[in-house]
């Protein structure tokens, strides 16, 4: 009995003390800068209040083979002028990612209760040219704010709440190398023990990972009937012909036998 009564008791504690931590996990605020986005997970629903004219940051991380879809929503005061307001997402290199689709920038009309914002994001890439622009496993910035507001409207309260969720593509979207280290601010060196325990979780699931093929369903544009090999081949062979059939032409079956 005095077994139950404390094992009951040690469960209440710990009850007790994981309940504000849990209470804690969502995020009731957001940053100002890049540097002091509030740091959200995908799945989690984060809210913060502000005013009108703010720019509002969070953060996420996203990994390769994800599709991430980023949500918002901006509940505005009972009473307000036309206003327009945007979602942008940074990688972790701060530069800003382009939408596949979704309502990034919207109006809501004078005196709307809300404004719903969307933005799905192309599928984060394993490896990309340093040139290129391709999303990469690492941190995303989300910034939230207002582009067109009136005068009269600058400073109003305005509640705001984002979520990011992601869709694995996972093989259909897979390239054939990986990055060194994800795009995240502040990676620190690791040391030796971890960096192989890292790799031998990577090489346990480079082995199961089945990778597409690079090649267009329908073939690349430029198709047999653009190469200028195949043309270049085919000339030469029209070439021999002629000078085949004009051989024949000149020798003649009426010379003279032995000229």
């Amino acid at each position: 009995m005095r077994i139950t009564r404390t094992l009951s008791t040690a469960l209440l504690m710990l009850g007790l003390a994981a309940a504000p931590a849990l209470a804690a996990e969502a995020p009731t605020e957001a940053g100002t800068s890049f540097r002091t986005a509030t740091e959200i997970e995908q799945g989690q629903e984060a809210t913060a209040g502000g005013s009108a004219g703010d720019y509002l940051y969070w953060s996420f991380p996203a990994d390769a083979g994800q599709r991430p879809t980023v949500k918002a929503t901006v509940k505005l005061p009972e009473t307000h002028a036309a206003e327009t307001w945007q979602i942008d997402v940074y990688d972790g290199l701060r530069r800003r990612q382009a939408c596949q689709y979704g309502a990034q920038t919207r109006t809501a009309a004078a005196d709307a209760a809300s404004v719903e914002l969307t933005c799905v994001m192309r599928t984060v890439r394993a490896w990309s040219e340093p040139w290129a622009n391709d999303p990469l496993p690492g941190t995303y910035y989300l910034r939230l704010t207002v582009v067109n507001l009136a005068t009269s409207d600058l400073g109003l309260p305005v509640d705001a709440s984002v979520q990011v969720d992601s869709k694995d593509i996972g093989g259909a979207a897979a390239v054939d190398g990986s990055l060194a280290e994800p795009l995240v601010p502040g990676v620190a060196m690791k040391s030796s023990s971890e960096d192989s325990a890292e790799d031998s979780a990577e090489d346990s699931e480079e082995g199961s990972a089945v990778l597409s093929s690079i090649d267009p369903n329908d073939g690349w544009s430029s198709g047999w009937w653009t190469d200028r090999w195949v043309w270049t081949a085919v000339g030469g062979l029209l070439a021999a012909l002629a000078g085949i059939g004009g051989y024949a032409l000149t020798r003649g079956s009426g010379r003279p036998p032995g000229v």
